[in-house]
């Protein structure tokens, strides 16, 4: 009975839901599938979803959300421009993490996380800064690999994604939650998508 209850209320708040965080959603899924597909149109999506999402962070309260939403926005132009500078290929290619960016990548989660969590308790009323610091450090992390395009920035996104979902529904964005389910999903079909056109790559390089 408690569970009939839970998912009815569940769908009544998915009814309620803006259109702006519809919206955001809908250009999420198309950014992730473009993004698993190695397509670099997956930036605009990503940048118009960016842009909508942020003001539905901001009416609950997540503002280290909003903070990583701003990063997206830079690391996307950024990522965009990357993507395409190499003269000889049409596209950049897939690379694994060296173990000097694997300390720039800890250096992103821990100094961003002291960072924003100073500011949430210092500057804010979030009621979660600890769970909103970690999950937009780690998310900070992915964004910056996947601009570099390198493999593990699926993992560090899922590492995000994997504590965003429960900080969502505790907050009551069950479209956010149910949007970055899906995205955890797509990220690992991306990592496994990304092996593959890396294993393709000498043929071209």
């Amino acid at each position: 009975m408690e569970i009939n209850s839970i998912l009815t209320d569940s769908y009544q708040a998915l009814l309620q839901t803006s259109w702006l965080e519809r919206l955001s959603v809908l250009c999420g899924i198309t950014q992730v599938i473009l993004s698993k597909n190695n397509k670099i149109s997956n930036y605009l999506f990503g940048i118009m979803g960016i842009i909508l999402g942020s003001y539905v962070l901001f009416e609950s309260k997540l503002y280290a959300e909003i903070v990583l939403n701003m990063y997206y926005l830079v690391m996307s132009v950024y990522g965009w421009w990357f993507w395409m500078s190499n003269k000889t290929l049409p596209q950049q290619l897939i690379t694994y993490t060296s173990k000097a960016e694997w300390y720039k990548v800890i250096g992103i989660v821990f100094g961003g996380f002291i960072i924003l969590y100073l500011a949430l308790i210092n500057f804010t009323d979030s009621d979660v800064p600890v769970w909103d610091a970690w999950v937009s450090c780690t998310a900070w992390a992915g964004m910056w690999l996947l601009a570099k395009r390198k493999m593990e920035n699926w993992i560090l996104l899922n590492i995000s994604n994997f504590f965003a979902i429960p900080l969502l529904i505790h907050k009551d964005l069950y479209l956010f939650a149910a949007l970055t389910s899906f995205l955890f999903f797509m990220a690992i079909l991306g990592y496994l998508n990304w092996k593959k056109i890396y294993s393709k790559q000498p043929s071209y390089a």
